[in-house]
């Protein structure tokens, strides 16, 4: 049929990308699915649901039913070198790395859209809950409307190109209409559970991934108090994060929680609840969805995790691409490494990368 747009469906063989791409062909599109094999650890069991044989199997059958092309896209090197290498990079200078937000940044949206762009296709969809609504000529990112499975946090990279060429086709749906379609079309995996883990980490422990890939990174070292004071002797800096309290180590009168990974000294600082929470913070590599970052300090609310409450902020860019972030109240689970997200109602306006606290005494 003359005319039709060229769509590539990224495909995981679960149920929201197959659900993705049957609403897309029922739109008319000419669609083709494709699955990106990426690099992930030997011998992944059948607890992993992303790139197994079965999955590809799955995203096959559904291609099948479906009527449409599909294709296996090697990465594997460059999802090693973009993901994997900055996942353990990350934990080795302190930080708590999301490698969903790495993958979204150079693979799905980076080395997938360029490539399908390349060879004709005139736009590449996603399974990812998530709006993109054109105002006034500008693209817009907002949120998806299942609020409990909107992915809008992961997407904040995207920018006015990315946006031009991208479709979410279960941005206004549920999560529970998603599965239901799937039943109702007939697609095998209309079921399918979905999985939580890292998807390149087998079992997903990523402490043992650590220490079978990079070892040198988990040195034993002191557990210290504010006050400096050994209260005993961690395993490895990278199996700590802020916040954390279970699996410390350390038995004192009241609760203990990680307050700081420092390092320089290679200490892991804890507290009592009471010294934890951060009110101001550093994002470094920020992005936003306009392509221009504020001229002036803005009014916004923030998510410094995904799953982490939303707080009111005052956004301040900085002329080196940062921004400061202050928070209108102390939040707890501030970590290093993560996202933080910034929205206004359910516009998403951009993010960026947390940057370590200062050191502390």
């Amino acid at each position: 049929m003359a005319g039709r747009k060229r769509v590539v469906v990224a495909m995981s063989g679960g149920v929201d990308s197959s659900v993705a791409a049957a609403l897309l062909a029922k739109q008319r599109y000419d669609v083709t699915g494709v699955m990106l094999r990426m690099w992930s650890e030997p011998d992944l069991g059948a607890g992993d649901l992303t790139r197994t044989p079965q999955a590809v199997a799955e995203a096959r059958r559904v291609a099948d039913v479906l009527g449409i092309p599909f294709y296996v896209l090697d990465c594997e090197q460059r999802f090693k070198e973009c993901v994997v290498r900055r996942f353990i990079d990350a934990y080795a200078r302190g930080d708590t790395p999301n490698p969903c937000l790495a993958c979204n940044r150079h693979i799905k949206f980076g080395f997938l859209l360029q490539t399908a762009l390349a060879h004709g296709a005139d736009y590449v969809a996603t399974g990812h809950y998530a709006r993109n609504v054109q105002v006034d000529g500008e693209f817009q990112l907002r949120r998806g409307a299942d609020v409990r499975k909107d992915q809008s946090y992961f997407l904040y990279m995207l920018g006015q190109d990315d946006l031009s060429r991208l479709l979410f086709p279960l941005g206004g749906l549920t999560k529970a209409t998603v599965r239901e379609m799937a039943a109702r079309i007939g697609l095998p995996v209309a079921a399918k559970e979905e999985s939580q883990d890292i998807c390149f980490v087998r079992g997903g422990d990523y402490r043992r991934f650590l220490l079978a890939h990079a070892p040198e990174i988990a040195r034993p070292g002191p557990i210290v108090d504010s006050a400096g004071r050994e209260l005993g002797r961690h395993t490895g800096l990278p199996f700590y994060t802020i916040g954390q309290r279970h699996g410390i180590g350390v038995s004192a009168p009241a609760p203990l929680y990680v307050r700081h990974i420092d390092v320089a000294r290679n200490a892991l600082i804890v507290g009592p609840a009471a010294e934890l929470g951060r009110s101001e913070l550093r994002v470094v590599e920020t992005r936003f969805v306009s392509g221009r970052a504020p001229r002036a300090p803005v009014a916004a609310t923030v998510k410094v995790r995904y799953t982490g409450r939303e707080v009111e902020a005052i956004l301040e860019p900085q002329a080196d691409g940062a921004a400061q972030v202050r928070l209108r109240a102390p939040v707890r689970d501030v970590t290093p490494g993560q996202a933080a997200v910034f929205y206004q109602g359910d516009r998403v306006l951009g993010g960026g990368t947390i940057a370590g606290a200062p050191d502390l005494d």
